[in-house]
């Protein structure tokens, strides 16, 4: 087996905690039951271990435990929260640093059914700048704002209770991507007043890949884009109007789920803020690395804690993106390159064209290993890669 050292951590993360890996392996031995569709007695212990997963959620995001939905990754969540609320008509703000998991959607309902929607600028550097830019956009049509949390290429972080509060006094909703913020910045939906969080549970929350959870917070009346079975209400051919039954028709993936409640001990057991330290720290040592060689390019002015998440990308002068990734993974060293399903961000870095090569470690990371890859870049600019 080769030894591949593992930077796209953003992507999903890699290795999984030990922990977690004994989660997955309980659920498939333990807990086989359908939770909520049988009476008996595995079916049951099933059923109390997805709700106490669903607790756990709660607690840690700050909301109720019926508001903490299931979903299977951070676009589904993403999905339902934007066509359960923008209808025909409305007017909708997002940002320049957007993944497609929410301008496809948005899109989308712009085609189908005349939602209009406008693009705020991210000012890193001067988040006020960036609230305002928000509030020029709002007028008498706009339902919402949807925007990330944390952006996937820049790992800028945007002013997200300030946008919270911008959102309250225009009485608006507020949705939030939060698949590279969950599990790396304390998030609380009810001080940061965020009306729905959406999440990947495979990234920073250390679950395995098919999960997500969206978070519900001052929300009435969001409709559905899925209906079925809910082991609840069988006799009804309406959908449940009740949390969280609403929005998890069919079987849950108890298997990913038990692997977020493990996750989430992990992250509760390590410290959040030490892993986001730890993380944020190897940027930042890659980024000094490199600062000095001009060949190097940057897109960011600053790593400074809470204003960033633990992603940096770069470019080499005279390559694609993809060709310094190629080069980098026959090097032993996993890293993304290309538009990293953003290309609104890409065009507002002026990338397009060629993307970036993005950075992403983990807590499992280490000093040396970036080191290491500090020396390869060296290499492809002073000898090339072909």
């Amino acid at each position: 087996m080769v030894y591949v050292i593992y930077f796209d951590n953003a992507a999903t993360t890699f290795p999984k905690p030990q922990n977690v890996v004994h989660a997955v392996q309980e659920a498939v031995i333990i807990y086989g039951g359908n939770p909520g569709r049988s009476g008996h007695s595995l079916s049951m212990k099933t059923a109390k271990a997805i709700f106490d997963t669903r607790q756990k959620i709660a607690d840690f995001f700050g909301c109720e435990v019926e508001n903490a939905v299931f979903t299977f990754n951070c676009t589904h969540s993403l999905n339902m929260a934007i066509k359960g609320i923008l209808s025909d008509g409305n007017h909708v703000i997002t940002s320049s640093l957007e993944h497609n998991s929410v301008m496809r959607p948005i899109h989308e309902l712009s085609r189908r059914c005349g939602v209009t929607y406008d693009l705020a600028n991210v000012f890193e550097e001067d988040e006020d700048r960036t609230v305002l830019d928000f509030e020029r956009l709002i007028n008498p049509k706009t339902k919402a704002i949807v925007c990330t949390y944390a952006s996937n290429v820049t790992g800028t972080v945007l002013p997200i209770k300030k946008l919270g509060k911008l959102c309250r006094a225009y009485k608006i909703k507020f949705i939030v991507d939060a698949a590279q913020a969950a599990g790396v910045l304390d998030i609380n939906v009810v001080s940061d007043h965020i009306d729905i969080l959406c999440c990947a549970g495979h990234k920073g929350l250390m679950g395995v890949t098919g999960t997500g959870v969206m978070i519900l917070n001052n929300i009435d009346g969001l409709h559905t884009i899925i209906e079925g079975g809910t082991g609840s209400l069988s006799v009804n051919r309406e959908q449940p109007d009740f949390y969280p039954d609403r929005f998890e028709s069919g079987t849950v993936n108890t298997v990913g789920i038990l692997s977020l409640y493990a996750g989430l001990e992990f992250i509760n057991s390590r410290g959040m803020d030490n892993i986001y330290a730890h993380e944020l720290g190897l940027c930042q040592l890659l980024y000094e690395e490199l600062l000095t060689i001009p060949e190097v390019k940057f897109y960011i002015h600053n790593l400074k804690k809470g204003h960033k998440v633990p992603v940096l990308s770069f470019n080499v002068d005279g390559y694609n993106s993809t060709e310094v990734a190629t080069y980098l993974s026959d090097s032993g060293f996993a890293l993304r390159a290309g538009l990293h399903c953003a290309p609104t961000a890409h065009e507002y870095l002026g990338t397009k064209d060629i993307g970036c090569v993005r950075f992403s470690p983990s807590d499992f990371n280490e000093a040396f290993e970036v080191e290491a890859l500090v020396e390869h870049i060296k290499k492809i600019v002073k000898s090339g890669i072909v």
